[in-house]
């Protein structure tokens, strides 16, 4: 079973028409044109090696510049080697992943490094946004889905009793466990798992001597550019139409995520969706679209999620209160708000 994703990514080939418009769908501008390798070469002699899959609820793709094909095909096996990995150990559908098992068990004793990571990271998310980011609303994701199959949405008491299960608090870590606590926790990584996921790509492609990359796995991750002196460029989607693209982003060396109403819903208007504030069990109300630029992927991915929850004030002075993080929120009246470093192209 596919995991249903909060954004898609479209890349394409050669320049971009006009702009008008945003979205989590992002479109992904690569010029099969000019190639790489590392950051000190001659990007245009370098070859393009694009490779597209399904991982982690969302399509992932791949393109990278090298000199020597064969060498970058290999770059890429060990990266998705390192995304099914991590799929092993986050997805809430494969029945023996970590996170399935835990959710199952209540505790899952001597845990993979990357999930202690991302646990981590998360609960020090929770805590600086007073639960706004949380872990544990996976029952009410359940509680919605299945209503959704019905044709119907949850009453406003079955939410409440989903709601009562949602608590940051309740998840232990400890150097050898994880432990659940309380009955009917459970825990979903869809929030924070891509982002984490596009580093740890980066990371490996990285490590096998790639200097210039576009990765896009639900959230994009960036090595050198995709031409001299031409920064890799991903165009942001309107959250109401498909067609329209409000602006472009640069990423020199930055990571971009987007959370929005529109990826996943529960009802055709847009009030009902997956992303869930835990304070009310119900999708927050302000928003329809937050794209993050961030020096990390896991960092943007979480960051994106806690500002949609949080609404437009607080979103932003979470934004301004990261260090190297920049934002462009869409209000569902269509108000638009971008950070002074936001990096358009």
């Amino acid at each position: 079973m596919r995991q249903l994703g909060r954004r898609r990514f479209l890349i394409c080939v050669g320049g971009v028409s006009a702009v008008a418009g945003l979205s989590s769908a992002l479109l992904l501008r690569t010029n099969q044109e000019h190639e790489q390798e590392t950051q000190n070469q001659n990007v245009g002699q370098l070859r393009s090696v694009t490779r597209t899959s399904w991982a982690l609820g969302s399509t992932v793709s791949m393109t990278v510049l090298h000199r020597n094909e064969s060498r970058a095909d290999r770059a890429i096996d060990a990266a998705f080697s390192e995304l099914e990995l991590i799929e092993n150990l986050m997805s809430i559908y494969r029945p023996n992943s970590q996170v399935a098992r835990l959710n199952r068990d209540r505790v899952l004793s001597n845990p993979h490094p990357y999930l202690l990571d991302v646990l981590q990271f998360s609960e020090s998310m929770s805590q600086k946004t007073n639960g706004a980011f949380d872990i544990t609303i996976q029952p009410l994701w359940e509680l919605y889905s299945t209503a959704q199959q019905a044709g119907e949405l949850p009453s406003d008491a079955e939410v409440d009793v989903a709601r009562r299960l949602v608590d940051w608090q309740r998840v232990e870590l400890g150097s050898d466990h994880i432990r659940l606590r309380g009955d009917g926790t459970k825990i979903t990584l869809n929030g924070i798992a891509q982002g984490f996921a596009a580093d740890r790509v980066t990371k490996t492609l990285h490590d096998y001597g790639i200097g210039h990359a576009l990765i896009d796995t639900g959230e994009i991750g960036v090595l050198g550019t995709k031409a001299a002196n031409n920064d890799w460029t991903v165009g942001i989607q309107h959250p109401r139409d498909e067609e329209a693209y409000l602006s472009f982003a640069k990423l020199a060396g930055r990571c971009l995520a987007t959370s929005g109403d529109y990826a996943t819903t529960f009802s055709p208007d847009h009030r009902h969706h997956h992303l869930f504030d835990p304070r009310t069990g119900h999708s927050p109300p302000e928003l329809s679209s937050v794209s993050i630029a961030a020096n990390t992927a896991l960092e943007a991915d979480a960051i994106s999620t806690a500002v949609f929850v949080l609404g437009l004030d607080a979103g932003s002075e979470l934004i301004r209160e990261t260090s190297g993080a920049d934002g462009l929120l869409v209000s569902k009246a269509g108000r638009t708000v971008m950070t002074a470093s936001f990096p358009t192209a």
